[in-house]
């Protein structure tokens, strides 16, 4: 089931926002495990938020539209709700 899903690393004290078709554990596992790109600088990403879609355009969508926020309060105050 396509999702959309933020992960927090406290070695970088950062945020990453994705969406994917995998499942939940398996996107994870992939961030923490010898993976290229923006997560690669840390190994201990968690998840801490995720939306389930029946259609992955439109967890592509959120995902795009949590970006276009550009607020770690907002992405914060999203996480807080759940």
């Amino acid at each position: 089931m396509p999702f959309t899903y933020i992960l927090y690393s406290v070695i970088l004290d950062r945020y990453y926002i994705g969406s994917t078709r995998d499942t939940v554990m398996e996107r994870v596992y992939k961030h923490n495990n010898q993976h290229k790109g923006f997560t690669s600088a840390a190994s201990d990403w968690q998840l801490v938020y995720e939306e389930f879609y029946q259609d992955y355009s439109m967890a592509l969508l959120r995902e795009k539209t949590i970006k276009k926020w550009k607020s770690r309060k907002l992405v914060e105050r999203l996480i807080k709700q759940t």
